[in-house]
């Protein structure tokens, strides 16, 4: 098991894009048969939660923030095989894409890692994503589906998504981010909640699952 230096150790090394330190202690106590749903709770989370909030405080850039988020996913992929295997249960589902005409897929993969970083369980549906795919991950259990656009001529599409998810009557929240997306088009548009950046779109999940102000 990992003592608490080392646990304060992994924290660090998330926050730090250390991808190789972070891997070799998620794999020990993996190996050592500990809590790996405790670990991930209690220390990994906590770590991206602080990267997003340094983010948000102007103290590192996206760079730093990607390069953390896949130090954070190199634990991940350790940890979820064995979480399939328990009762362990997500903070959340959550789906998300990129919506239908738009290509770009850097924002959105960055929030991919981040809400797993959070504790989420994400379905990634690319890009280009047609509007009945999101309504068919609804039908999936999925309880948010997050729309991304990058480009002025694709953020009409987010209010087809919505429109067709609220015609066909799908019990999911709707959360809306992009480049060229603000707060006021999510009103518009009758979006849940609006994400500024990958920090903000975790917490814009949250709040649409009511589970942050």
């Amino acid at each position: 098991m990992l003592s608490e230096d080392e646990k304060d150790e992994l924290f660090e090394a998330i926050c730090d894009g250390d991808r190789e330190t972070v891997v070799a202690l998620v794999s020990r106590e993996r190996d050592a048969g500990g809590d790996m749903g405790l670990l991930l709770n209690d220390t990994m989370i906590p770590a991206m939660a602080e990267v997003g909030e340094q983010f948000s405080a102007g103290e590192v850039f996206v760079p730093e923030m990607l390069v953390a988020a896949r130090a954070m996913q190199g634990g991940i992929d350790i940890i979820e095989p064995i979480l399939a295997k328990t009762d362990h249960e997500p903070v959340g589902k959550v789906c998300i894409g990129s919506v239908k005409g738009d290509l770009h897929d850097i924002g959105k993969n960055l929030v991919v890692m981040m809400l797993k970083g959070a504790g989420f369980e994400v379905e990634d549906l690319g890009v280009d994503v047609p509007d009945e795919e999101f309504a068919a991950a609804a039908d999936r259990g999925n309880q948010v589906i997050c729309l991304s656009a990058l480009l002025t001529t694709t953020k009409p599409q987010m209010m087809n998504v919505v429109n067709h998810l609220k015609e066909q009557e799908k019990d999911v929240r709707i959360v809306i981010g992009g480049a060229v997306i603000n707060q006021s088009y999510a009103d518009a548009i009758g979006a849940d909640a609006f994400g500024e950046d990958a920090p903000g779109a975790v917490n814009a999940v949250k709040r649409a699952l009511g589970l942050a102000n």
